[in-house]
């Protein structure tokens, strides 16, 4: 890849940031929903709910697409969501980036120059794999591998591949029919309507 294509530009970093930012809003709301109704959801189930957390690592590398998008949106994201208050506070200020390199790590296996729908939903699948490893290490430290740890890890995946991966690369080709994206590689592989 021609190394030109990888340096970020202003508008990438831009719009990488304030996708960042939209997501750490998207993120202190759905965590009052997340703590709140869904609580009546049992853990390990109430992972189904979990690939909202996701989506702004995918979305930041399927629009962005260049080295480093994921993270930093999923990052900016985490640290806009602890400075808004959040029940897990700053623990996120660790989770956030870990799970920004999970999508990352995705779309470096195919050295960033393949964006369709399998590649973002694996990334949207391991970025749950990395953030349901995070959470039992650090949340769940005493549940039971077979009965509570690999359901969750499995449902978390499951949930951020369908909701991050496949929901992250639907709302990039929304987003390119309105002509957002027009600067930008996904705008101009706009669908048509």
């Amino acid at each position: 890849m021609n190394p030109r294509t990888n340096r970020w530009r202003t508008v990438d970093i831009v719009v990488a940031a304030v996708l960042g930012v939209a997501f750490g809003v998207v993120f202190w709301a759905w965590g009052l929903l997340y703590n709140g109704p869904a609580d009546a959801i049992p853990l390990p189930a109430r992972a189904l709910l979990y690939g909202v957390w996701l989506v702004p690592g995918v979305l930041g590398a399927l629009v962005i697409r260049k080295p480093g998008a994921a993270f930093f949106t999923e990052t900016v994201a985490a640290l806009v969501s602890v400075a808004f208050g959040t029940t897990w506070g700053w623990t996120l200020v660790l989770q956030g980036p870990l799970e920004g390199l999970g999508a990352e790590l995705v779309f470096a296996l195919f050295a960033y120059r393949v964006y369709r729908l399998p590649v973002a939903v694996l990334a949207g699948a391991v970025s749950g794999l990395v953030a349901a490893a995070y959470d039992v290490v650090y949340w769940y430290p005493s549940m039971a591998w077979a009965t509570f740890d690999l359901p969750y890890l499995a449902i978390t995946a499951a949930s951020s591949a369908v909701i991050a991966g496949f929901g992250g690369w639907v709302l990039t080709r929304a987003l390119a029919t309105t002509g957002a994206l027009d600067r930008f590689p996904a705008g101009r592989e706009r669908p048509a309507v």
